[in-house]
C-alpha cells in the first residue's frame, strides 16, 4: 500500500492482483468508465463506490508487477496503489484465510552481497525495504476490524521470483529478512511505487 504526497486533482487508487481470482470480485463491483490494454494487461478504470479506481491483473512475478505500476502511474496518474492477493505464511500465527497488512516489503531474491551490499538491498539507493503508507495501513486496519474469525497481522512482505515450497527455503527467508508472509509481486510493486508515485 503506497501513496503519493504530490498535489492531485483527485485521488485515484490502483488495485493490483497477480491472478484473475484476486481481482475478479473488484472488477465486478467496479462501475466501469474505460478499459485500457497495455503490456498484455487489462486496466479497468471506474468507481468503486465513491472512489476512483483502476483494477488490474498484472500476472505473476516481479517484472510484470513493476511494469504494471509504471502503466498505472503514466496512463492513469494513480495517487496510491494497493496490492491484493494470496501469500504463503512465514509467521506461525497465520492460518489459511487470515489477513496480512503490509508494514514494508523486501525482495528476498535480490542478492549482490559479493559486491558489499546487504542481502535484499537495492544498490545505490540505500534501501533494503520499502515502507507501506501509514494512512493506507490505518484504513486497512479499520476495514479489517469488521471481520470475524480472521486473524489480522501486520508485518513485512517478502517477495521473490520463486514459489517457496520447502521448509529450507522458508527458513532461509525468515533468517535473512524476518517477515510474516512470502509472495511474488509486492516487493517490486513497492519499489516501483517509490520510484514513480511516492516523492523521492
Amino acid at each position: 500500500m503506497y501513496s503519493s504526497d504530490r498535489p492531485a486533482k483527485s485521488e485515484i487508487t490502483g488495485v493490483i492482483g497477480a491472478m484473475e481470482q484476486e481481482v475478479a470480485s473488484l472488477r465486478q463491483a467496479l462501475n466501469v468508465q474505460r478499459t485500457v490494454n497495455r503490456a498484455g494487461m487489462e486496466f479497468v478504470a471506474g468507481k468503486l463506490g465513491e472512489e476512483s479506481a483502476v483494477v488490474v491483473q498484472c500476472g505473476v512475478g516481479k517484472v510484470n508487477a513493476g511494469i504494471c505500476v509504471q502503466v498505472l502511474a503514466d496512463e492513469f496518474q494513480v495517487t496510491r496503489v494497493v496490492n491484493t492477493g494470496a501469500a504463503g505464511a512465514l509467521d506461525p500465527r497465520l492460518h489459511i484465510g487470515d489477513l496480512v497488512i503490509s508494514t514494508d516489503a523486501v525482495q528476498h531474491d535480490f542478492d549482490i552481497t559479493p559486491l558489499g551490499f546487504q542481502k535484499g538491498e537495492i544498490p545505490y539507493t540505500g534501501r533494503f525495504s520499502f515502507a507501506a503508507d501509514e494512512a493506507l495501513r490505518q484504513k486497512a486496519r479499520e476495514a479489517a476490524g469488521t471481520l470475524k474469525d480472521i486473524a489480522v497481522i501486520e508485518g513485512r512482505i517478502c517477495s521473490g521470483d520463486a514459489f517457496i515450497a520447502s521448509h529450507a527455503q522458508k527458513d532461509a527467508i525468515i533468517s535473512a529478512f524476518g517477515g510474516v508472509c512470502c509472495e511474488m509481486e509486492g516487493g517490486a510493486i513497492a519499489q516501483a511505487c517509490y520510484l514513480t508515485i511516492s516523492p523521492l
